[in-house]
């Protein structure tokens, strides 16, 4: 307990953890003040260690496993808030010296993606039971960030703005061909169909696609979509349009030229692509040890800097850029309010273990938002330089006219 008595007290500074070691002796943390106080108790001398070397991890899997235990009516939601408001335990860790050494290696090495690779990890995460996502998505199963104009917008009118907003920057017109990479559950082919578009939607889950052909026949749209279970460096097709949605966070590290090679080699002359992505503000990193072997193997946030190298090298114009700051932590904020509420639905689904693993994923992602890096950009990409309208206003003009205001 010795060591991470010393790295929780040069972390903890506001708000207070409380932490009944294997022993059941009380060591307490930080001034009480601008914070929660959290309790924990840890069940297993292992742990003393294991928090010591790795933080995120270990804590994480006690709680999975249940020999981390929150107590006096604290939640893992508090000790994640926690745990964001103070310093990074990783930069604030006596090795933390030592670590960037290792991550250029290290990233490489946890982000090979081949295609096979990537279908594997893809369906690891989304092949999961439907009915877990019904359970605390929005009606349409969208499963990325939603356009919040109000903050107490319901998570179904955020989403369909959501929709909206990015068949506005299409600028569709009749007939037009259109790639989507990543389709999910099929709400926004649905919607670009309704806009008069031919669609062509990849997808590598086959649980998804047959979800969204199902949802896609009884909107009477089966003759302009059409589902393709293809990684997207397996197709070859030219398209007006091109649309990606929450996808590129999985394309991995060392793909991003590839990914934006594939959409180049996509469009025609005149076509753009509309690309949805989570990324971050700081300088690039590595994914989080928990999300990397529980939640998304294989998945990296870019950094700014790393999508736009990318997009210079392989000769793509940047036409438009817009970031989307709290919307995701309001979109989260919202999932797991409906997980929280359906949690024995999810346990008969699944166990006690899969609940907290994703008590937990839900919590650091929202509050990653909140008090993180993390944001959400927008992108309009194209081969010629005004193949974009040169003025934005067309993307309101469009939005209104698709929300009947006009």
């Amino acid at each position: 307990m010795r060591l991470l008595s010393k790295l929780l007290r040069s972390v903890i500074k506001r708000g207070r953890l409380r932490v009944y070691d294997a022993s059941g002796v009380l060591h307490e943390f930080g001034s009480g003040e601008d914070g929660p106080i959290v309790t924990i108790r840890l069940h297993d001398k292992k742990l003393h260690r294991a928090l010591f070397f790795n933080p995120e991890l270990a804590a994480a899997e006690g709680y999975m496993d249940g020999s981390l235990t929150l107590e006096e009516g604290s939640t893992c939601y508090d000790l994640l808030h926690l745990v964001f408001i103070n310093e990074d335990p990783v930069e604030t860790h006596p090795l933390g010296k030592l670590l960037p050494v290792h991550w250029e290696a290290l990233r490489r090495y946890l982000h090979l993606n081949g295609v096979e690779r990537a279908k594997e990890q893809a369906r690891r995460h989304y092949d999961l039971s439907t009915e877990l996502y019904r359970l605390f998505l929005d009606e349409g199963l969208n499963y990325s960030c939603a356009y919040y104009t109000d903050p107490q917008d319901s998570l179904e009118t955020a989403q369909a703005a959501k929709l909206t907003h990015l068949v506005a920057k299409l600028n569709l017109e009749p007939d037009m061909k259109v790639l989507e990479i990543g389709g999910g559950w099929g709400s926004l082919a649905i919607r670009m169909a309704q806009a008069g578009a031919r669609v062509t939607s990849l997808n590598v889950s086959p649980e998804q696609v047959k979800v969204a052909e199902a949802r896609v026949k009884e909107a009477g749209l089966e003759d302009r979509v059409t589902f393709v279970l293809k990684d997207y460096r397996e197709f070859e097709g030219r398209f007006d349009r091109i649309i990606s949605v929450g996808m590129m966070e999985h394309v991995g590290m060392g793909q991003l030229d590839a990914y934006f090679g594939k959409v180049r080699d996509c469009l025609t002359g005149r076509g753009y692509a509309v690309i949805h992505s989570i990324g971050r503000m700081t300088p690039p990193g590595i994914t989080g040890p928990f999300i990397s072997k529980y939640i998304f193997p294989g998945g990296y946030v870019p950094a700014l800097s790393e999508v736009f190298a990318s997009t210079e090298r392989i000769g793509l114009w940047v036409c438009d850029a817009e970031i989307l700051r709290l919307h995701y932590y309001y979109t989260i904020r919202d999932w797991r309010q409906r997980f929280q509420e359906k949690r024995d639905v999810v346990a008969g689904l699944y166990d006690e273990n899969f609940c907290r693993m994703w008590e937990f994923y839900l919590s650091a992602v929202e509050l990653g938002f909140l008090h993180g890096s993390n944001m959400v950009f927008q992108l309009l990409l194209s081969k010629e330089l005004d193949a974009v309208p040169v003025v934005r206003d067309f993307m309101v003009d469009n939005e209104r006219k698709l929300n009947g205001k006009v």
